[in-house]
C-alpha cells in the first residue's frame, strides 16, 4: 500500500509535532545538565558522576528523535511511507502509553500529546492509504480509473539481506526476552511489577519507560520486524529500520559502559552474568548495525505492470449512467 499526497503532508507534520516535543525536553535537559558528555553518559546508563540536576530524557527520546526525523523524510518522499507512518506511531504508542500514570504533570502532558500524534500517525497510514498492487485505482465514483505510478509502489526486500536481517532480530528478541525472564526470576515480585508499571521500587528519568514495559516492546518489535523480514513483507523496511536504530542504541550504550568501565578488556575476569551482560550488548550493537546496512539497500525489482489487468480479472466495470465521452 501507498498514500495520498495529502496523507503524506499530514503523516509529516505529525512526525514534525513529535520531533519538536522530543528536541525540547532533550534541549531542556543539556540546559540542567550544562554538559552534552554529561547527558549522553546519562543516556548510556551511567548515573555513577555527579551531576548537575537531574535528566528527564532517556536514551529512548534521541533514538525517537531520529525516528520522527526519517520518518518526515519517509512520508513526504518515500514509497514506503504508509508502512514508515504506521510504524513510527506504533512505537510512539506503545512507548509513551506509562506516561499515562507517571508521577508529575510534565510527563503526562507529554505522554497525552504523543499519544494523541501517535494514534493519528496510525490513522493517517490507514485511512489515506491507497491500493498499489494492481495498475487501476478509482479516482473518483465518476471518473475513468487512474493507474498508480509504477515508481511509487513499495517494493520486497531482496531475500538475502531480508531473511539475514530477519534472523538476526530474532536473536534480538529471543535474548532480550531472556534477559526480562531472567530478571523476573531473581528479583521480588514486587520489583518485577515496578519494572512493568514504574512503581516506587523503580528510579527512571520522567519520560522514561519502565525497564520491564521497555524490555517487552523491544522484544515485540524485534520479533514483529524479524517474522516481517523473514517473509519478505513489504512494510519489513520500515519496522526493520526502526527495530535497527532501537538495537543499535541500546548495544552502543552497553558497550560505551563497558570500554568506559574496562570491563571489555577484562571480560574474561568478570562474572558470568557480567560478562552475558557485556557480550549482550556487543551482540546488539553489531546486529543493529548490520540489520541497517542490509534493510537500507535497494529493494527487490517488481515486475513492471501490464496495460491490462492480470489473466482472470475483470477490469472495472463503466460507471452508470456513463459520462459524456466515456
Amino acid at each position: 500500500m501507498t498514500v495520498t499526497r495529502p496523507a503524506r503532508l499530514t503523516g509529516a507534520a505529525l512526525c514534525a509535532a513529535l520531533a519538536l516535543i522530543a528536541a525540547v525536553w532533550i534541549l531542556q535537559d543539556l540546559a540542567a545538565l550544562g554538559s552534552p558528555a554529561d547527558l549522553a553518559w546519562y543516556w548510556a546508563g551511567d548515573h555513577h558522576f555527579l551531576i548537575r540536576g537531574r535528566s528527564t530524557t532517556s536514551l529512548i527520546d534521541p533514538v525517537l528523535l531520529a525516528a520522527y526525523a526519517a520518518t518526515v523524510v519517509a512520508a513526504l518522499r518515500s514509497r514506503h511511507a504508509a508502512s514508515a507512518l504506521a510504524a513510527a506511531g506504533t512505537v510512539t504508542l506503545a512507548l509513551r502509553l506509562p506516561g499515562l500514570w507517571a508521577p508529575g504533570s510534565g510527563a503526562l502532558v507529554t505522554a497525552l500529546l504523543e499519544l494523541a500524534l501517535g494514534a493519528g500517525l496510525v490513522l493517517t497510514a490507514a485511512v489515506g492509504r491507497r491500493p498499489a498492487d494492481g495498475p487501476y485505482e478509482p479516482a473518483a465514483p465518476l471518473r475513468r480509473p487512474v493507474e498508480v505510478p509504477y515508481e511509487e509502489r513499495p517494493t520486497r526486500p531482496r531475500t538475502g539481506p531480508a531473511v539475514t536481517a530477519g534472523i538476526l532480530l530474532a536473536l534480538a528478541a529471543l535474548f532480550t526476552t531472556l534477559w526480562e525472564l531472567y530478571w523476573a526470576g531473581e528479583l521480588p515480585l514486587e520489583v518485577t511489577v515496578d519494572r512493568f508499571t514504574g512503581g516506587r521500587s523503580v528510579v527512571k528519568p520522567a519520560l522514561a519507560p519502565p525497564p520491564g514495559w521497555l524490555s517487552a516492546i523491544a522484544a515485540g518489535l524485534y520479533g514483529t520486524a524479524a517474522v516481517s523480514c523473514l517473509v519478505r513483507a513489504r512494510h519489513s523496511r520500515a519496522f526493520g529500520l526502526l527495530a535497527a536504530v532501537l538495537l543499535t542504541a541500546g548495544g552502543l550504550g552497553g558497550v560505551a559502559r563497558a570500554v568506559r568501565y574496562e570491563t571489555l578488556v577484562h571480560l574474561g575476569d568478570l562474572i558470568t552474568l557480567d560478562a552475558a551482560d557485556v557480550l549482550t550488548s556487543v551482540f546488539e550493537l553489531l546486529a543493529g548495525v548490520v540489520v541497517l546496512v542490509l534493510l537500507a539497500g535497494r529493494g527487490a525489482p517488481a515486475a513492471a505492470p501490464g496495460p491490462y489487468p492480470p489473466a482472470g480479472v475483470r477490469p472495472p466495470a463503466p460507471p452508470h449512467p456513463t459520462p459524456p465521452g466515456w
